[in-house]
This record gives structure tokens, sequence and C-alpha cells, in this order.
């Protein structure tokens, strides 16, 4: 069976103000995983989000179909050279999803799947307080399409 690995960040990257610093991600997707009610604010990592969002989604149906595994990952220390650590395994059970992720060029908006969100309640869904994830995505180029990849039954 095939497995795609999805890497979580132990620490803010580089370019991120607070380079360096631990994410805590590990600690808020197992946190993530024991909710049941996803409207309340709790900092818990119940997605990701990714470039890509074509090969996501391709990779995410065959996890669907029972093809494939999603592989949670942590780096043991830094990203690229240094073992990796798995979190955790998810499947078809697992309620896993992607969806379609646009952001307005203010950043004000998260536009998934046609539909407008704050960028506060995607920001808390990703594990990051607002201003960690304004500065975290602040790079990416959103003129190609985002995957916002869930690892629970939530959706926006």
């Amino acid at each position: 069976m095939k497995t795609y690995v999805i890497t979580l960040s132990r620490n803010f990257l580089a370019n991120h103000k607070r380079a360096g610093e631990e994410t805590h991600f590990k600690e808020k997707f197992i946190l993530g995983q024991g909710l049941t009610d996803y409207n309340t604010p709790s900092m818990a990592k119940i997605h990701t989000i990714r470039a890509n969002y074509p090969l996501w989604e391709k990779r995410i149906k065959e996890v669907q179909d029972g093809r494939a595994i999603l592989s949670i990952r942590q780096w043991t220390g830094k990203p690229y050279r240094s073992k990796q650590v798995e979190i955790a395994t998810l499947t078809a059970e697992s309620g896993i999803g992607v969806q379609l992720m646009e952001v307005t060029n203010d950043f004000a908006e998260c536009i998934v799947d046609d539909h407008h969100h704050s960028y506060v309640a995607v920001a808390m869904n990703d594990g990051l307080h607002p201003a960690d994830w304004i500065d975290w995505f602040s790079s990416y180029d959103f003129s190609k399409p985002m995957a916002i990849i869930h690892f629970t039954k939530f959706r926006y």
C-alpha cells in the first residue's frame, strides 16, 4: 500500500519572526485528533495547508479510496538533516479530506471551496496564532491553488 508523508515542522522556519521557537504542532495535532466539537477555538491542528492542490487532491482521494495511507511525521532535529518520527497514520476511517483554498491579497479572508472565511479561524485550525499564520504564509505564492488537508472530519 502506498504511503504519503506530511511532515509537521517542529520549529518555526528561518524566515519566520519566531524562527527556531517550537511550534508545538505535534501536541496540537494530537489534541485535534481527540476533538469532536470544532466550533470551540482550541489552537488544535486539525489541518495543514500545502501548495499544489492538484497533487494533494489526487493523493487524498487514494487514501479515501483505501489505496494509500497518510503518515504524519515530525523531524527529530533539523529538517531534511535528521530522522523523521511518525506521529500518526491516517486512513479513510480518520475522516481525512482536502479542500481548495485561496487567500485574498490583504490576507483578511480565506476562500475555501468558494466560501469566505476569516483567516483567524483558518489560522487557529492550522494550530497557529493569527499573527504567526500571516508571517508563516507571507512568502507563499497564492496565485497557485493551495490545499487544506484535513486530519479529521471537519470541513469549511
